[in-house]
């Protein structure tokens, strides 16, 4: 097992297909910017740790580390084109934890949503799925394509296209939903469970509110836990550890 992990974790799941969903500030460490190298190697253990027991895995990864669109367009940029360089950051993102798995022994692919045939493959979903059934862990990047769509999105478009059985969103810094900043509120509620309309409605920093009501249209279920944690996915996978299930 990969240095790191806890040789104690259960390694029974019940989950076949899976999309790990994580931020692109995951991928800076203590940094303030771009990208750590051994932060991307840990969360790159994680993922092989979690395909060494047969899970498929499928991956988004957004690009706030390097550029995010809403910041571009509060400073005065045209929306769209920030958008754009948001979706490329996302690829620069992908690639990274493209290099780290692979430099673990995983067989890996980026598919983009914009095409780039020099880097990446383009999105097809059928040899996508083909990719999942080859237990390749493919890293989905440039978003949905389209401008005004976040990676949130994202996630819950592929995870549908590829009938993913839940998203597992990895955070830094909380192992759930919370009625409130837990960084800021001591006293802030963790929720075991919570429904979609409840994070729709309370405005429960999950996902952004199209990529909920997509997960809910679909009866895709949320489970939110923490990356700081060497061997959290694989604990949670495992259906052990602190985690919020979003269901219907």
């Amino acid at each position: 097992m990969a240095d790191g992990q806890d040789e104690a974790t259960d390694t029974t799941t019940t989950f076949g297909r899976v999309l790990l969903k994580i931020s692109g500030e995951a991928l800076m460490g203590d940094q303030g910017y771009g990208l750590h190298p051994p932060t991307v190697e840990r969360i790159a253990r994680e993922v092989q740790s979690v395909a060494s027991l047969g899970v498929e895995v499928c991956m988004v990864i957004g690009g706030g580390n390097i550029f995010r669109g809403l910041q571009g367009s509060a400073q005065g940029m045209e929306r769209t084109t920030a958008d754009y360089m948001g979706m490329l950051a996302t690829v620069m993102n992908a690639l990274a934890m493209q290099s780290s798995l692979e430099g673990l022994g995983v067989y890996t692919r980026v598919i983009t949503a914009i095409r780039m045939d020099e880097v990446a493959e383009p999105y097809i979903r059928r040899r996508a799925v083909r990719h999942l059934e080859k237990k390749r862990v493919i890293i989905f990047a440039a978003g949905t394509g389209n401008p005004y769509f976040t990676t949130d999105t994202a996630a819950a478009l592929r995870a549908n296209e590829m009938a993913c059985e839940a998203i597992f969103m990895g955070k830094n810094g909380t192992d759930g939903v919370y009625d409130s900043d837990p960084r800021t509120n001591p006293d802030a509620k963790r929720y075991d469970s919570v429904t979609y309309d409840e994070v729709l409605q309370k405005n429960l920093k999950v996902m952004d509110a199209s990529a909920i009501a997509l997960a809910r249209d679909n009866s895709l279920p949320i489970i939110v836990f923490s990356l700081d944690e060497p061997g959290g996915f694989r604990t949670i996978l495992a259906g052990k550890g602190t985690c919020t299930r979003v269901h219907g």
